[in-house]
């Protein structure tokens, strides 16, 4: 089965592009969502982050988003000590749910599909945009977050100039519709291409 990595700057619309290409019968991976579950539940992970960081870095059994967040998207050196630990049992993962998928073709999306070159294991690469003030918006409503910590958070991922510059396509979430179509049109091409 081909591999197409699909990501985007925080509030890009990443989710919303995927559960399009959900609904035509695509396979998604969602890295996120796996990576927090394992950070959860895996002893490995949970006992390398609080070398990293401390113990205050769980709750219990759970992560302590805020604190690990504080710390990461304030120093550099961290949140690469930080993604190595997640994403190296994200990818196992990955690769065993990939063996149990049917189809031409599956999606994994990441947010740092670029920043950990991790691009290069894929065969063919969605960027999805969206306008700085639109994405603060989607953001802000989401998370509710500040502007300066979501701000931050964006200045931590790479620029979308920067990300177009190694994808394969890119498909601008602005308005639904136009958005549809493009999926659409990316959907079938990758069947031809892939079959």
């Amino acid at each position: 089965m081909k591999v197409v990595g699909l990501t985007g700057g925080i509030g890009s619309g990443k989710t919303t592009v995927l559960s399009m290409f959900l609904d035509l019968g695509v396979p998604v991976y969602i890295a996120d969502i796996e990576a927090k579950k394992l950070t959860n539940t895996s002893k490995v992970i949970r006992k390398k982050i609080i070398a990293l960081l401390g113990k205050n870095s769980y709750l219990k059994t759970e992560i302590n988003k805020k604190y690990v967040a504080d710390m990461i998207f304030n120093d550099d050196e961290l949140l690469k000590k930080v993604n190595k630990i997640i994403h190296s049992k994200v990818a196992h993962h990955f690769k065993k749910w990939v063996d149990k998928q049917n189809g031409v073709y599956c999606i994994k999306e990441t947010a740092i599909l670029f920043e950990s070159a991790s691009y290069k294991l894929c065969d063919y690469t969605i960027l999805i945009t969206s306008p700085k003030e639109e994405r603060l918006k989607r953001v802000k409503n989401r998370d509710q977050l500040t502007r300066k910590e979501i701000e931050n958070r964006m200045n931590h991922q790479w620029s979308d100039i920067e990300k177009s510059q190694l994808a394969d396509v890119v498909i601008e979430n602005v308005h639904l519709k136009n958005t549809q179509k493009k999926v659409e049109e990316v959907h079938l091409f990758l069947l031809k291409r892939f079959d």
